[in-house]
């Protein structure tokens, strides 16, 4: 079955969302130990999350790129991420009014890009993966209210990293990404392609 052009995949259960950041071992290592973001982290800048580890490991490098070199799997709640996405305005005005999109850019604390999605040599795939910028009340409802969990993954990045490069099949190390289940009026809000959204 073809994929959506624009379609959110991501490893999830009925509680939680996981999404990946890198950052290096001076943010990561506190975060870790702490089970939440805290200090060197700054809440107010732009945070990006991002559903698709593939892309993560193209935004990183495999955690080789600096400054990315710890690569986090951070579980938030799915009412955190649905919230994130409802209160959201895509980065492009894709089509849409210019004025009226600049004004909901300007007033929401969440962007949305939807960039090539990537295969494990870091090609673009004909489809689009999420990336989703958290800046304001974002920011602080992600720190304090929608982590569940943050989990150091790097050491299974360099594991599936190796064997991609080896040539090996390293299928069964990714993990398991399915289609998100969002509600029709919450797809069309972030641009998601119309039967992506169940």
């Amino acid at each position: 079955m073809k994929t959506p052009y624009r379609q959110i995949r991501a490893a999830y259960d009925e509680e939680a969302v996981t999404v990946y950041q890198a950052y290096d071992p001076a943010i990561a290592g506190p975060a870790v130990a702490a089970g939440r973001f805290v200090p060197p982290f700054k809440r107010e800048r732009m945070t990006w999350i991002k559903p698709s580890f593939l892309w993560m490991m193209y935004r990183c490098g495999w955690a080789a790129k600096p400054g990315q070199t710890r690569v986090l799997a951070i579980d938030i709640s799915r009412p955190g991420f649905e919230w994130a996405l409802g209160h959201a305005c895509l980065s492009h005005s894709d089509g849409a009014d210019r004025d009226a999109w600049a004004e909901r850019l300007r007033r929401s604390p969440v962007r949305i890009q939807w960039d090539p999605e990537r295969d494990p040599h870091h090609n673009a795939l004909p489809y689009r993966s999420i990336q989703i910028g958290l800046s304001g009340e974002a920011v602080g409802r992600y720190m304090d209210e929608w982590i569940v969990d943050i989990a150091d993954v790097t050491g299974r990045v360099r594991d599936i990293h190796a064997a991609v490069r080896e040539g090996r099949d390293m299928t069964e190390l990714l993990p398991v990404e399915r289609p998100y289940p969002l509600p029709a009026p919450l797809a069309h809000a972030i641009g998601a392609t119309p039967d992506a959204a169940a």
